[in-house]
């Protein structure tokens, strides 16, 4: 009866193991995403920035004046 136990318990903890290794790679993986769209999210906003900074220069070059 007392290695039925032991078997049952060995089974278990290699399930565990299996589980805990998915679950580090699935963890790895998303952080790794995370990084990426963090690094997009800066270059869009630079861009933002920039394409904003280009219009308001364009804006002030080109406005006329208020009295026409």
């Amino acid at each position: 009866m007392d290695t039925d136990r032991l078997i049952e318990l060995e089974i278990k903890i290699a399930y565990q193991e299996d589980l805990l290794q998915s679950l580090n790679e699935t963890v790895s993986d998303q952080q790794e995403q995370i990084d990426r769209l963090n690094a997009t999210c800066r270059v869009l906003s630079e861009r933002i920035k920039s394409l904003f900074n280009q219009n308001n220069a364009d804006e002030s070059v080109d406005q006329t004046p208020p009295h026409y």
